[in-house]
């Protein structure tokens, strides 16, 4: 396996690659860390449901080695000096046997979901062998029984080394269907070069010093999860009456100025800039801003962290199970998660890769926004899992706030 990169090819990178969270962007709206004291689709129907009885799949696995991976883009290690290889996933192959077709098509939940939706709402092959979706795509998923059932016994590392913060979530209680690829934290970022620390979401919503200075999130289950946090609710369980409550707050924010605007992650640019002083923003983008200015902080406020994930899942049809388990399983391998994270640069779902990946990169291995302690991923939560009619009416009022 190749070394990670280096610090020259690291700011190259950081540079020219663009954000996996720039893609997802559209989905809802279609180091330093500090500790402080979906719209439906277009068409307005999800798609005909399945289950295990009315659409049955066959594996091959055992006598067809190979399997078909759609992931999004720079979601995956690459070779430094051949960006057309990816050295974990070819030491995968060379130790399994099994080919792996790999493709980034996964540009936007909403829009991968309309490529397969025909397919798996008539019980047929979408061609491919895991896919990976975002933590409330992956419940619509499921909910729609357009998945297949993970065999356990097929995953022993997925059972040993998966985070705690990241089992038994809301849209998957029983972790029978998904297995977190990467994940990330949303809280609050700041630039400390045009302004004091920013250690709450009331503060960032009130705080005279901030007024117009202030950025918050298109994607729903993101602001609103941390505004819901802030009233004391939890966002993995709350009423209709606690959502209301807590975009009425918002509503109040964006009425008296003090949010600029709501932004994809292209906050990021302004925030570098100082053209706001303080956002809503994702761990990801700040560990990359903070390649190039330690000025930009990234806070836990005490009221708690929006976690999500984006998730390995199994369609129904996909003629290769047990391969695709095979895979999942090897990416939980804590050396192999090691050598992923060095590159992609976002949460670790692996136990045990922190201290695999300080012969890698040592100064990655300290950095809490990939390698977040106990402490933090106890004050983290995951949104709710949505039936369609909740889905439809939070997107409705959470947009028609926002103006978008």
């Amino acid at each position: 396996m190749n070394s990670p990169l280096s610090p020259e090819a690291r700011a190259v990178l950081s540079a020219t690659r663009f954000s996996r969270r720039t893609l997802v962007r559209g989905a809802m709206a279609s180091g330093a860390f500090v500790t402080a004291g979906g719209l439906l689709t277009a068409c307005g129907t999800e798609g005909t449901k399945q289950s295990e009885e009315s659409c049955v799949s066959e594996d091959t696995s055992s006598t067809d080695k190979k399997l078909a991976f759609s992931n999004w883009p720079q979601y995956m290690d690459v070779d430094e000096k051949d960006e057309s290889k990816r050295p974990t996933l070819i030491a995968f192959q060379e130790s399994t046997g099994i080919q792996v077709t790999y493709t980034e098509d996964v540009n936007d939940n909403d829009e991968f979901f309309g490529k397969v939706q025909n397919q798996l709402s008539g019980c047929q092959s979408t061609g491919r062998d895991i896919f990976v979706l975002t933590d409330w795509m992956a419940g619509r998923v499921i909910r729609l029984g357009w998945l297949q059932k993970l065999n356990k016994g097929n995953l022993p590392n997925v059972q040993a080394n998966l985070l705690r913060s990241l089992r038994a979530r809301p849209f998957d209680k029983n972790n029978e269907y998904a297995v977190p690829w990467q994940s990330g934290l949303t809280g609050i970022a700041y630039n400390g070069a045009v302004t004091k620390e920013v250690r709450s979401i009331d503060e960032l919503l009130t705080r005279a010093d901030l007024k117009g200075k202030v950025t918050c999130l298109t994607e729903m289950r993101d602001t609103m999860g941390l505004v819901l946090l802030s009233n004391g609710h939890d966002p993995s369980n709350f009423t209709e009456a606690q959502f209301d409550d807590a975009l009425e707050k918002l509503k109040k924010a964006i009425a008296s100025g003090q949010i600029r605007r709501f932004t994809g992650n292209d906050y990021s640019t302004d925030l570098a800039k100082g053209d706001i002083a303080a956002c809503i923003g994702w761990s990801g983008d700040v560990i990359q801003l903070q390649g190039d200015n330690d000025k930009i902080k990234f806070v836990a406020p005490d009221s708690g962290l929006m976690l999500w994930s984006d998730n390995m899942l199994i369609p129904n049809k996909a003629a290769h199970k047990a391969n695709a388990e095979k895979l999942m399983d090897y990416y939980y391998e804590p050396s192999v998660a090691a050598e992923l994270a060095a590159y992609v640069n976002y949460i670790c779902p692996v136990q045990g890769a922190q201290e695999k990946i300080t012969d890698l990169d040592p100064e990655l291995a300290k950095n809490p926004l990939i390698f977040p302690d106990d402490a933090t991923l106890n004050k983290t939560k995951v949104f709710m899992a949505l039936d369609e009619a909740q889905e439809r009416s939070y997107s409705t009022k959470f947009q028609q706030a926002i103006g978008a």
